[in-house]
């Protein structure tokens, strides 16, 4: 994983995100106990360490300076990535934006025990597991997120009570979701359509900000 060092840090380059050498320590690692643990749990389908940074890494990198610009504008404490999986984007979002804390929901067991493993292997104080449906969860979150996770509807649907009233959804998508915009519930609404570039990958990528409809 450490080959894969210098390429990481030109997609670093190329995305200006601005990270600590400890941070940059921190996603190899993770690459690593990602690789690691998909060995026996199979938490993702992309196996190849190089497909790895591309595809899952630096795709969920992307969404970082957005985010940041969030956090920052809007004072957002709490983020809920939810159908998490290995952790993308919630582990790398919880090593970017260390002052957010970070839980990640699976109803997959394993998905979850990784990501505790993960938080305390990384040392990562703000990052939790959560072996749950996110329809049955109780706390409320600033941000919402998910990555290749559901349609819009569905995503939003589903984690609607999860969401402070004052909260936004991010959801990571490829091409512009139109079809799935106009089937969200009227108490939706999307006020932004972030396109990302990835670098490194030539796919299209963007983000679906949306928001309670104040009624």
């Amino acid at each position: 994983m450490r080959a894969l060092q210098e390429e990481l840090l030109q997609g670093l380059d190329a995305l200006q995100l601005s990270l600590s050498d400890a941070q940059v320590s921190q996603l190899l690692d993770y690459l690593e106990l990602l690789q690691k643990w998909n060995r026996v749990y199979n938490l993702t389908a992309v196996r190849d360490p190089q497909e790895m940074l591309t595809h899952h890494l630096l795709d969920s990198l992307a969404a970082v300076p957005p985010l940041q610009r969030h956090v920052q504008q809007q004072g957002s404490k709490t983020l809920l990535d939810v159908g998490s999986g290995g952790g993308l984007p919630g582990v790398v979002f919880a090593i970017c934006v260390p002052e957010l804390q970070v839980s990640c929901v699976d109803t997959v067991g394993k998905k979850a025990a990784f990501i505790q493993q993960a938080a305390a292997g990384l040392r990562l104080a703000n990052l939790r597991g959560i072996h749950a449906r996110v329809e049955q969860l109780t706390d409320v979150y600033d941000v919402v997120s998910s990555r290749a996770f559901a349609t819009l509807k569905d995503f939003t649907d589903w984690s609607q009570q999860a969401l402070a009233s004052e909260g936004v959804w991010l959801a990571m998508k490829g091409k512009e979701p139109l079809d799935e915009m106009a089937e969200l519930s009227s108490s939706v609404e999307v006020f932004h359509v972030e396109q990302l570039t990835v670098p490194m990958l030539d796919a299209q990528r963007c983000i679906v900000w949306t928001r309670k409809v104040v009624a």
